[in-house]
């Protein structure tokens, strides 16, 4: 396991890169999909980083508050051959055993995490109603699996987002198990 912190390569302002995913549904998702929600938060997750096994209650939490006005976008980028756990069947099975229900996409070519410029999972992204980016950053500040969360630093920014007020921290970087990148 390499522990990677989320990095800056989308800015403040910047528009959500566009994409057309297969979901664990098996059907095809895109950016247009989730237009007429007032936030989209995409989380780059995988099914066996012990980062995103610690966070799935939170990131269910967050999907019930606000699943009305907010969509929630699970993203897997892991090579599946290095990682069969991180497969699409696997990502089938997890999402069924943990209760998942937002959203759960595979990028198979990795092409949409390297357009957000994702580093880690979980690496969440909040993007407002015109798919401006808002907020990089973690889910909570319980920064490793083990420790309990004090603070909902995710909540408190799609409340923010959703009352129009400013988001005070726009990055506050997530830390979790490298992206399992392909080999060339």
């Amino acid at each position: 396991m390499v522990l990677l912190e989320s990095q800056i390569k989308l800015k403040t302002g910047d528009k959500i890169p566009d994409f057309s995913l297969k979901g664990i549904d098996d059907k095809i998702h895109s950016v247009s999909d989730y237009k007429d929600y007032d936030g989209k938060l995409i989380i780059f997750m995988c099914n066996h980083c012990p980062y995103v096994k610690a966070k799935v209650e939170a990131i269910k939490e967050i999907h019930e508050k606000f699943s009305d006005k907010v969509a929630v976008v699970g993203i897997n980028s892991n090579d599946p051959i290095a990682f069969p756990d991180d497969n699409f069947e696997n990502m089938k099975k997890t999402a069924s055993e943990k209760g998942i229900k937002f959203d759960y996409l595979v990028d198979d070519t990795q092409e949409v995490a390297k357009r957000f410029g994702a580093m880690c999972t979980p690496d969440p992204f909040l993007f407002d109603k015109n798919g401006n980016l808002v907020f990089h950053g973690r889910i909570d500040n319980a920064m490793k699996p083990e420790d309990i969360a004090t603070e909902k630093t995710m909540i408190d920014n799609i409340t923010k987002l959703l009352n129009q007020e400013k988001i005070q921290k726009d990055f506050d970087p997530s830390i979790g198990c490298s992206i399992k990148w392909k080999e060339n």
